[in-house]
């Protein structure tokens, strides 16, 4: 995984080249809603975006991690289907119900049946490098949500020039980062963690906490900031010193969330010595987002590492799609 991890900008770069040079259809349907399909490391992409742009978008999206599409899907919603081997299943059940609803469909997988019904039905579609991990391919994944969106002309491209920069940044800073990982991991091994973030960022700490799932072999958890003041926050009088709690900080965070840290932090503090901040860097949303992606994709494996536990495999996912298999 750490080979995968440190391609993260080369990625990045050849997921612009990618979107760049798809060939997508023009498409005359009014979009008043979207849904991105999809689960685990191909399903995660979509939240993250869906965040960063929030702020752009003129219509609302909805996540959607499970076997059935919302019932008020139709054809003026844009479903975008991501999986990265094609066959995940929830993902095509949903898929068949988009089709049937005649919803407007965008595909991003690597190939499978994704891909033989996008080609049957004459959906658009980005096909993306196979064969590894989902969950080291979310750059791929990630920045074709965002050539799917402009697309369908409900972003701007101003996207291109902030991955740009993050390219840059992340180049420039990336033996920092791997410092600060490795710091921060010493610290996080062998404790649960919990992880916090405004919920502006939410998708990128729910990544983190699915990292340390698959690299470290932990169990873990996110909430943000400020839902997790009228809940989490009091489950912490159970906390000891075999829990951590990770804060992703953003310098823009909105005024009445930073002092919702500030107080936070000092209550876990009772409980546990391990409280953690990290920092984005960057000028844009989403140069702080990558930012805080690939130093805590660091992270998850430098715990693993330690730990000594083999940072690629997950048989028991495999298990279970084989189990599934039989029914």
């Amino acid at each position: 995984m750490q080979r995968f991890v440190s391609a993260f900008t080369k990625q990045l770069e050849e997921a612009i080249s990618i979107g760049n040079n798809a060939s997508l259809k023009q498409s005359n349907s009014k979009i008043d809603n979207i849904i991105i399909s999809g689960l685990g490391g191909s399903g995660i992409g979509g939240k993250i975006v869906s965040e960063l742009v929030e702020k752009e978008l003129k219509v609302p999206v909805v996540i959607n991690n499970t076997y059935s599409l919302p019932s008020f899907a139709n054809e003026n919603t844009l479903v975008i289907v991501s999986s990265y081997s094609g066959n995940t299943e929830e993902t095509l059940f949903s898929m068949d119900q988009a089709i049937e609803k005649k919803c407007e469909i965008a595909c991003i997988t690597s190939g499978g049946k994704v891909q033989e019904l996008a080609d049957k039905h004459n959906f658009n579609y980005i096909i993306i490098p196979g064969g590894n991990p989902p969950r080291s391919m979310l750059a791929y994944s990630l920045v074709q949500q965002f050539f799917i969106l402009n697309h369908y002309k409900l972003i701007s491209d101003n996207f291109l020039s902030d991955l740009k920069n993050s390219i840059a940044l992340l180049n420039e800073e990336t033996e920092l980062i791997k410092k600060a990982a490795n710091k921060i991991a010493e610290q996080l091994v062998n404790k649960t963690v919990a992880i916090y973030s405004e919920s502006s960022i939410g998708g990128v700490a729910t990544r983190f906490k699915q990292q340390i799932n698959e690299n470290s072999k932990a169990l873990c958890f996110d909430h943000v900031i400020p839902e997790m003041n009228h809940n989490e926050l009091v489950g912490w009088a159970g906390g000891s010193q075999d829990f951590a709690a990770v804060f992703l900080i953003k310098e823009d965070d909105f005024d009445r969330n930073k002092v919702r840290f500030k107080v936070s932090k000092e209550i876990i503090s009772r409980y546990t010595d391990t409280v953690i901040e990290i920092k984005a860097k960057g000028n844009t949303l989403i140069e702080k987002a990558l930012f805080l992606i690939l130093i805590t994709d660091w992270i998850s494996v430098y715990i693993g590492n330690i730990k000594g536990v083999d940072t690629i495999e997950v048989d028991v996912i495999t298990g279970l799609k084989n189990e599934l298999s039989n029914f």
